[in-house]
């Protein structure tokens, strides 16, 4: 059988629906019988409820972040303790499995929030979640889908270089454009050579005219077109995949385009 292995890194500015792309991704990819770990790195977790997870279903996740005695026993410190001597290496390879949450197909896990994440420090649950990172997007062969904050700060650079596409989602707005900008520029940083964008909540073609006119040498991968059933899906906690096929169309177009272009690098 082969191995079919793509790792995804999706981000953008908070509110331009990221989290409605990596859902919808990670469906089609599922759909497909490829083996599929969606990964919500961002701290203002939602990607649960993306994939339509009731409350009661979402209160039992376990953020890894959160595993307190797990980290301290893999790193040999414990969570919030700053500096010290601790392992950098720990043992990650089963955290999928056991704390995953199975979704028709589909391993979610939810990173959660470290105090000091935002500054890059050596404690222990940042480490541990960077180290988990790494493991998935450089050592499994799967397809991995990343939900990520706006930003890359907690990639390394080795994750960011294995990252087979970064995808930034932005919508008609200046803030949206300038985070998309900020990304790249983060992004090549760390050994990314293209930064690929998907524009989203497009309501005609000079929404998109616009985007196209500012994207700074960064591939448009397609369109999402404003959906009024998305925001449904929102406040109802149904999924997106489920309630709007038109989305679903809209996001398998940009999944076959970047494919496409990633066997065009590749070659």
């Amino acid at each position: 059988m082969l191995i079919f292995s793509m790792k995804i890194a999706i981000t953008g500015k908070g509110g331009v629906g990221k989290t409605t792309l990596s859902a919808i991704l990670s469906h089609l990819y599922a759909k497909e019988g490829k083996k599929v770990v969606a990964v919500d790195a961002d701290p203002d977790a939602n990607l649960a409820q993306a994939f339509g997870l009731s409350q009661s279903e979402i209160s039992q996740l376990k953020a890894i972040s959160e595993l307190t005695e797990l980290i301290e026993e893999r790193t040999g410190a414990k969570p919030g303790s700053m500096g010290g001597v601790f392992r950098l290496n720990p043992k990650v390879d089963d955290i999928p499995e056991e704390y995953g949450k199975k979704i028709n197909g589909i391993t979610l896990l939810v990173m959660g929030k470290t105090k000091e994440a935002a500054t890059g420090c050596y404690c222990p649950e940042n480490v541990f979640l960077r180290r988990l990172l790494r493991h998935l997007v450089v050592e499994r062969d799967e397809v991995v889908i990343v939900d990520m904050e706006a930003g890359i700060e907690h990639l390394s650079r080795g994750t960011a270089e294995a990252v087979d596409a970064f995808v930034v989602v932005v919508e008609p707005g200046q803030r949206s454009l300038q985070t998309a900008i900020t990304i790249k520029e983060m992004a090549q940083g760390l050994g990314v050579k293209k930064v690929y964008v998907v524009a989203n909540k497009i309501r005609g073609e000079e929404d998109l005219s616009y985007i196209e006119k500012h994207l700074e040498g960064m591939d448009l991968l397609g369109r999402i077109n404003f959906r009024p059933e998305i925001m449904e899906a929102d406040m109802k906690g149904i999924a997106p995949f489920v309630k709007s096929s038109e989305a679903v169309k809209d996001v398998l177009e940009i999944k076959t385009r970047l494919e496409e272009s990633l066997k065009y690098v590749q070659a």
